[in-house]
């Protein structure tokens, strides 16, 4: 895997999409982030907020299972922010 983003490079990221997952207790971000990628073009980054701790490493071995582009975190008031870019 790829080494994350930086929180200054992940600030300068143009999203294609937001999910809004938090409250949503594993595997419900996930579930999110399946659904979600689809909505973005194949180079497009898709953006999960969760207030579920476990969310970001959920998604970042889904993005590399499945062969997308897993970006790193940024924390955010009370959740966080996963980026993914859509490689395919």
């Amino acid at each position: 895997m790829a080494t994350a983003l930086t929180d200054s490079e992940l600030a300068a990221v143009t999203v294609g999409k937001v999910v809004d997952a938090r409250g949503s207790a594993c595997p419900g971000p996930l579930l999110e982030a399946k659904k979600g990628i689809g909505a973005v073009s194949i180079g497009s980054v898709l953006e999960i907020w969760s207030s579920d701790p476990v969310t970001k490493t959920d998604i970042g071995a889904w993005s590399g299972k499945v062969g997308h582009e897993f970006l790193g975190f940024a924390t955010a008031d009370g959740y966080d922010r996963v980026f993914v870019r859509r490689k395919k």
